[in-house]
């Protein structure tokens, strides 16, 4: 465990994690909870690194059922779900606290934003920097090496640390007029 960069601290039976107890794996994510054999198994609670959570029973290490909690304190709900769904986008904190006045829009659900390094992506859990293709937490840490589908899907949808003045085409021009 230790070789690979996890630990636990809790109880165990048999030589194995049986009881209370809690679980971290290299990327800082948590568990909190029940063990047996091992595994997970009971109710306990995945804390992620960036604030979020998911509470859950577990059995044999597979969540039966739960419930997911952004960091910002949005619950997520599989029914019913009506957050950003094409009709909606503002992000949570601006349906908590309502919008800023034009010019002073949001930029992500975090007010300010963070300030993204030169050359780097914003990716949700960290920077990615497109040269070493590695995503690394938001206190510098690795958290992994990004595949071709992941690096396409930063580079076209997330921020940017940089600004990029892309121009302007009329509306009836197109990009072969250019």
């Amino acid at each position: 465990m230790e070789f690979m960069g996890s630990s636990y601290n809790g109880d165990y039976k048999n030589g194995r994690m049986e009881g209370m107890g809690e679980y971290t794996i290299p990327t800082q994510t948590r568990y909190v909870g029940e063990m047996k054999g091992g595994v997970f198994h009971g109710k306990g609670v995945l804390h992620f690194p960036n604030g979020s959570k998911y509470e859950g029973v577990w059995e044999k290490g597979i969540s039966k059922q739960g419930k997911y909690t952004f960091s910002d304190g949005l619950e997520y709900e599989e029914s019913d779900w009506d957050y950003c769904d094409g009709k909606d986008r503002r992000f949570y904190s601006e349906r908590c606290n309502g919008l800023k006045p034009a010019g002073e829009s949001q930029l992500t659900d975090q007010d300010p934003p963070r300030v993204i390094p030169d050359g780097c992506y914003d990716s949700g859990d960290g920077f990615y920097d497109p040269n070493t293709r590695v995503v690394k937490d938001y206190d510098d840490n690795f958290l992994r090496s990004t595949d071709d589908q992941e690096h396409e899907w930063i580079v076209r949808t997330c921020r940017k640390g940089w600004d990029e003045c892309i121009g302007h085409y009329p509306r009836n021009s197109t990009l072969e007029d250019k």
